[in-house]
């Protein structure tokens, strides 16, 4: 499996926080954690010590550029992969979703939508692959005039797809991973390939 884009050049989470700030979903006590807060990366630092950890994974989903970003959503569902039935179906939205990241034409944006649509939008994967959806200029069909999603659009859907992948199996799991994810995205952010050592059963 091949590295996230411009692997060896370090990413930087956007420094625009004031766009990102409503998309975290912050309580009261959330607020008051970032209060006076300007750069994504303290605010980053911030949640993660307050144990605010499902909101710093929305701030890295909405921060990290569309391409990073979904492969940390794939990376991360690499780390928890299921133990249903449909395992053959998840592995394939997946990799529809990061040869979106490898090679980010039209053609593998739409690939990875079918994907989603065929797995159900139930699953980590495929919401990985709606968000490399998402990322492009149009949600209409490509004979169609063009819809363009919401800029944050991408944010939500990675954000998801990282809440499904921490959420399988036992709750005791979910802080320990959310931790990893974190630790994941920040590899990321340094220029890294961000990738978590498969979880045993």
């Amino acid at each position: 499996m091949a590295g996230p884009p411009n692997a060896k050049a370090a990413n930087k989470l956007s420094n625009d926080l004031g766009s990102v700030l409503p998309h975290l979903q912050l309580d009261d006590h959330g607020r008051s954690v970032l209060a006076g807060c300007r750069e994504s990366i303290e605010a980053l630092d911030r949640l993660e010590k307050a144990g605010l950890l499902i909101e710093a994974t929305r701030l890295i989903a909405h921060a990290l550029p569309a391409r990073e970003a979904v492969w940390w959503a794939c990376t991360c569902s690499r780390h928890t992969a299921a133990s249903g039935t449909n395992l053959a179906a998840e592995a394939q939205v997946r990799e529809a979703a990061e040869e979106w990241v490898r090679k980010p034409t039209d053609e593998h944006r739409r690939s990875a939508m079918k994907q989603a649509e065929t797995a159900g939008f139930s699953s980590a994967e495929a919401w990985a692959a709606v968000g490399a959806f998402w990322s492009g200029d149009s949600m209409a069909p490509p004979e169609a005039p063009k819809v363009p999603p919401q800029p944050h659009f991408t944010g939500l859907a990675v954000a998801g797809s990282v809440a499904l992948a921490a959420c399988r199996g036992p709750a005791s799991r979910r802080e320990a991973r959310l931790r990893r994810f974190l630790g994941s995205a920040k590899d990321i952010v340094a220029g890294g390939a961000g990738r978590i050592e498969a979880e045993t059963v």
